[in-house]
């Protein structure tokens, strides 16, 4: 019996190896590269710091959950994506948005109700879409948008385009039954999906320790058989070359993927949210080491690719780009009434 017992755990502790995919080395970084990645995270880490202000001054209303910390997730991923292959979030969607190369304009007017805004001024900060650059939403049922996700990656199995659909979720709602459900169907289909997990270590507020009895996310779809990679979030090189990986992975045939992306995030869930579920010093030490934005900046300067002029200057335009969006949307006008009747399905 204890025999058996034995072999069986070897058994399994086997198959749990063969669905852990190993890390790869970070990517080198070509000089465009690094700027490229420099500016794309420097435009969300200002557009967000400009949302929240715009939040506090009463110019956004109801959630707004912000990116900040955030940002080497959905810049590597982007890296790496080719033409068709779509991008699907949760909530905290702002950033995703930009990466996809939707316009602050039109974002920013959208949290702020106008009509030049990505859905007219009726969606807000949580429901905005661009089927122009393949972004199908923010979504504020947690969780909603895995199975959303799911779908695409069938249409793209369907007509056999070769694309594939990156599905962002939080570690909260990796806990969600129907995150599973597609689990089981993406790996029952082999379908062309990459499950992209941002373990920002807190949920909506509750650290990972405390609401997850399996906190290796990259495991998740160990019953499926779906391979998953842990994956460091903060670092927009790590992730550009897991990104590759999976890419690879699920354009070969092969089936769905899952990428634990250990980031964190610096703001509270959303502006409403105090964070004192978490300590001052554990926040600065995070911004002080491990900034996605500053790594690149340091590599930038080490490697004389550009020098401090150059950098500031790249700051400079972003932020120009930020105050014209935030003007846009402050003085562009409300959706007419009879908005309210267009665009509802009955």
């Amino acid at each position: 019996m204890a025999t058996r017992a034995k072999k069986a755990s070897a058994t399994s502790a086997k198959a749990r190896n063969s669905l852990s995919l190993s890390a790869p080395p970070p990517a080198e970084f070509t000089n465009e590269e690094e700027l490229r990645a420099y500016r794309d995270m420097l435009l969300i880490r200002r557009f967000e710091e400009k949302a929240g202000q715009l939040y506090g001054m009463g110019f956004i209303g109801g959630f707004c959950h912000l990116y900040i910390g955030q940002e080497a997730v959905v810049t590597g991923m982007q890296m790496v994506m080719i033409e068709g292959d779509q991008v699907i979030t949760g909530y905290r969607d702002h950033g995703h948005m930009l990466a996809t190369g939707m316009e602050s304009r039109g974002v920013m007017a959208e949290l702020t109700g106008r009509q030049g805004g990505y859905s007219k001024g009726k969606g807000g900060s949580m429901h905005m879409f661009s089927k122009a650059t393949h972004f199908y939403g923010g979504h504020g049922i947690v969780g909603a948008q895995v199975s959303l996700g799911t779908g695409l990656a069938f249409a793209n199995k369907y007509r056999e385009n070769g694309n594939v659909s990156c599905t962002y979720f939080g570690d909260g709602a990796a806990n969600q039954g129907q995150v599973y459900e597609s689990f089981n169907m993406a790996a029952l289909w082999q379908l062309p999906v990459i499950y992209i997990i941002e373990n920002n270590r807190y949920a909506m507020g509750t650290a990972v320790s405390r609401a997850s009895a399996q906190t290796d996310f990259s495991q998740r779809g160990a019953s499926f058989a779906i391979p998953g990679m842990q994956v460091d979030g903060m670092d927009v090189r790590a992730v550009k070359s897991a990104a590759e990986i999976a890419l690879d992975h699920c354009r070969s045939g092969k089936g769905p993927v899952i990428l634990e992306m250990q980031t964190y995030r610096y703001r509270g869930h959303s502006m409403s949210d105090p964070a004192k579920y978490r300590s001052k010093d554990e926040v600065q030490k995070m911004r002080s080491e491990r900034d996605p934005i500053e790594q690149v900046r340091a590599r930038i300067l080490e490697k004389k690719f550009a020098d401090e002029g150059e950098l500031k200057s790249i700051d400079k335009e972003v932020r120009e780009i930020v105050s014209d969006a935030a003007e846009f949307a402050q003085t562009d006008s409300e959706p007419d009434v009879s908005e309210l009747y267009t665009d509802v399905l009955l």
